[in-house]
């Protein structure tokens, strides 16, 4: 373990280190290069507010168990970590801030006067880490339901139903679920009335038709206004993260798939790059414009879902139909080449599944000069339509300094002015080889945020045009150990390379130790993967920072003094996937 002030990479932590004097903090190496300091808990809040006005967004703050792991030169003694992950949009930098914990003594300062959309975060570390935060308004489970016993993602608690006794559901626990849904205000940091009115409780969801999912609203209404709101989340949640930890590296690839299941591919290329990052592969120039070209399509796609129902939602019909007729064509190109349609899991670790099939290049261009003139025409049909503007335009406002307040990114963010790309602050996989736009607006409402995912299928069209025109020749995969699968070319020419073959393959590679992310613009926003390879076939820690968890919960600030159907026009606009949310 080496002093801090000996090794200051950043400017940021030369800051620290100027201001507290470097013998508080120990600095860490990770593969993706984020400055990475350790921090006594008892100077935590301290540092984390001296942070805040260059890291004006808290992008991510999760746990992780560390009894069980071995790889760990250079770190203090720690049970369990808490990771703050800190974004500074304006110079563009992260930092990430660790504290070390013991297992007897579980307990840190809430950072939710320093960053309000740290209430969320911590309450999922408590969740399944069973951290506590002390100073948190209300610290209770939001992923798992109320009665469920332990803390999910400890590494002494079961992965699977078969590890746990039967489950039965007589009588005695029949009552101790009801009761434990049973809804009382105060519990919501609500009152049932005031000196001189009584509230109105109401649910929204978890089955109504414009959450798009399993999704829960507790409302405080005095009439027909929106006192207060309260996001209940949890319904979708399938324990991604814990599965990840008995998957191998290659065999997690379709569950990424299903966490923002209308991104497709777009998913798989947030995690096989942080895989990449911590195994030094290089993927070819042809993987890399294949992924982007993948993606892109996977962005229209999903935007088109947005588009259809966010119109339907305030009282058209007739668009949605159009919309996904489109969306049809695209995924008969997707399956064309990958052999799926939503899912199709094509991403492999350093590269793609296979070469693109004959003809590719001529379905695509068909669609790149079918799309524009009908969105031309949704245009005039739902965006120009006076009713959608009555309904969206200057409702759901936000400001600039409230989306980075509240962790808000992509569509959501640049609605409020913000030009904050990450295929163009930070290009990733080839971006930097294409130019397009980054579509932006000022009023951060509900209807700008609508007509920035509209030109950015402009964009996108744009983007895979030129992926058309300038494919590159050459391998869609890395020549490298830890590519899966790996070249087959040479298994029937000796016992070794079949061995190597048949262990790659069902065992999958062996990652070098060390911790990695690499942020990309999904569709929804930034989606990252913070992987730890403890030197293993699979994932000591896999956490996913996915884009809707945030951006729901927003909605109690931008629907307060507003009435339900402006709420359902809120909901609309945000563009989220409640598997996206709950993982």
């Amino acid at each position: 373990m080496q002093a801090a002030e000996n090794l200051a990479n950043s400017r940021v932590e030369e800051n620290l280190y100027r201001q507290f004097g470097g013998d508080l903090f120990v600095t860490q190496h990770c593969a993706d290069n984020i400055p990475t300091v350790w921090v006594g808990r008892k100077h935590l809040i301290e540092v984390l507010q001296f942070l805040k006005p260059s890291f004006s967004m808290l992008y991510d703050l999760f746990a992780i168990d560390e009894r069980t792991r071995v790889h760990r030169d250079g770190q203090p003694a720690a049970d369990y970590t808490v990771v703050y992950q800190l974004l500074s949009m304006q110079r563009n930098e992260d930092l990430r801030i660790k504290v070390a914990l013991s297992e007897n003594d579980l307990s840190l300062p809430s950072a939710t006067s320093i960053w309000p959309n740290a209430n969320w975060y911590e309450r999922e570390a408590w969740d399944m880490f069973g951290v506590d935060f002390v100073g948190h308004p209300s610290l209770f489970r939001i992923l798992l339901p109320p009665t469920w016993e332990g803390h999910a993602l400890r590494k002494d608690h079961p992965a699977r139903a078969t590890e746990m006794a039967p489950f039965e559901m007589g009588p005695e626990r029949v009552a101790k679920e009801q009761e434990a849904l049973r809804f009382r205000p105060e519990d919501w940091g609500m009152k049932a009335e005031s000196d001189d009115n009584e509230f109105m409780f109401l649910n929204l969801g978890p089955n109504h038709p414009s959450v798009h999912g399993v999704f829960r609203i507790a409302l405080q209404l005095d009439g027909e206004v929106i006192i207060d709101s309260v996001p209940d989340i949890g319904y979708h949640h399938r324990g991604a993260e814990k599965m990840a930890e008995r998957q191998t590296w290659h065999s997690f690839i379709p569950y990424s798939d299903r966490i923002d299941y209308l991104g497709g591919v777009m998913n798989n290329l947030a995690y096989v790059q942080s895989v990449e990052k911590l195994a030094g592969i290089e993927v070819p120039e042809r993987a890399k414009v294949i992924r982007i070209m993948l993606a892109e399509l996977f962005r229209i796609s999903s935007h088109l879902v947005f588009y259809g129902t966010f119109v339907q939602d305030v009282g058209q019909m007739s668009p949605v139909f159009y919309m996904f007729v489109d969306r049809e064509k695209l995924f008969g190109i997707v399956e064309a080449i990958t052999g799926g349609r939503m899912h199709p899991a094509w991403f492999r670790i350093g590269g793609v599944a296979q070469d693109l099939p004959n003809g590719w290049d001529r379905m695509i261009r068909e669609f790149l000069d079918y799309l524009p003139a009908r969105l031309d025409h949704y245009d005039k049909m739902a965006m120009q339509n006076k009713m959608l503007k009555e309904r969206t335009v200057g409702i759901g406002i936000y400001t600039q300094q409230e989306a980075l307040d509240w962790g808000i990114t992509g569509p959501g963010l640049r609605a409020t002015g913000s030009d904050w790309d990450i295929r163009k602050k930070r290009p990733y996989g080839g971006y930097d080889q294409f130019e397009f736009d980054v579509p932006t607006a000022e009023n951060g409402d509900c209807y700008d945020r609508a007509v920035l995912r509209i030109e950015e299928m402009r964009q996108s069209l744009k983007i895979i045009r030129q992926c058309v025109d300038n494919m590159p020749s050459g391998p869609y995969k890395s020549d490298h150990a830890a590519t899966t699968p790996p070249p087959k070319e040479r298994t029937m020419e000796d016992i070794e390379t079949l061995i190597h073959h048949f262990l790659n393959v069902s065992w999958g590679p062996v990652i070098p130790e060390g911790e990695a992310s690499v942020m990309i613009e999904a569709t929804k926003g930034i989606n990252s993967y913070h992987l730890i390879s403890d030197r293993s076939t699979n994932s000591y820690r896999t956490r996913i920072r996915t884009p809707s968890f945030p951006h729901l919960q927003q909605i109690p600030l931008i629907s307060k003094g507003l009435m339900i159907p402006d709420l359902i026009a809120i909901i609309a606009s945000i563009d989220f996937v409640m598997a996206d949310v709950d993982r």
